[in-house]
């Protein structure tokens, strides 16, 4: 994988991928930004979240669920020093579907956690991270 970060303005950059796709990161007024993009550190955990995401949907499509949506909430603290970097990562999995069994869901998200995802596998090494879920039937 290669990704390349240039600088636009202040503290705006815009990230592009090897895979051809684009995004804007910029920080806070207070920080010399405009806020016209995501923070870094909130890339990190829409990382964490949409790797596990995936896990967590290929593992129940793969076990002929029917599962119809499945949000991920992520919640973070940050230590209060510098580097501020996380201390704590929670994931919270909202599967909905027909007939879906929590136990299902459970495997799935627990096979992520502990198997599949990389980023969370990594950031757990430094990051205590939790995971939990819902299942909303439809």
């Amino acid at each position: 994988m290669q990704v390349t970060v240039k600088w636009v303005d202040g503290v705006m950059f815009v990230g592009e991928t090897g895979s051809g796709h684009a995004v804007v990161m910029d920080g806070p007024p207070d920080h010399g930004g405009r806020n016209i993009g995501m923070r870094p550190m909130e890339m990190l955990l829409l990382g964490v979240a949409g790797c596990s995401s995936f896990d967590v949907v290929q593992i129940l499509q793969k076990g002929r669920n029917n599962i119809v949506n499945c949000v991920t909430e992520v919640t973070a603290e940050r230590v209060d020093a510098i580097p501020s970097v996380f201390s704590k990562i929670h994931l919270h999995f909202i599967v909905t579907g027909h007939d879906l069994k929590a136990s299902a869901v459970e495997r799935a998200v627990k096979l992520s956690a502990e198997k599949y995802c990389s980023a969370s596998i990594m950031l757990s090494k430094v990051v205590e991270i939790t995971h939990d879920f819902e299942v909303i039937e439809v």
